[in-house]
């Protein structure tokens, strides 16, 4: 799946994202709103990750969708 895929398919992906990283709030997917940049930035946030590393770990997850 790439990019563009999971933004058109956000409200279906949401709850898989809840899954992966439960540590995200509804405000915070509301926020992300299937924009990648708004996505790494939470995972940066509530998980304490690099830049690189939300970058990695988001590239992992669409790729296992």
């Amino acid at each position: 799946m790439n990019w563009d895929q999971f933004e058109g398919k956000w409200k279906e992906i949401k709850g898989r994202v809840r899954e992966e990283w439960g540590d995200l709030t509804e405000d915070d997917l509301a926020e992300a709103e299937g924009n990648r940049e708004q996505l790494e930035g939470k995972l940066q946030q509530r998980y304490g990750k690099s830049k690189e590393e939300a970058r990695k770990a988001v590239n992992e997850f669409i790729d296992k969708l």
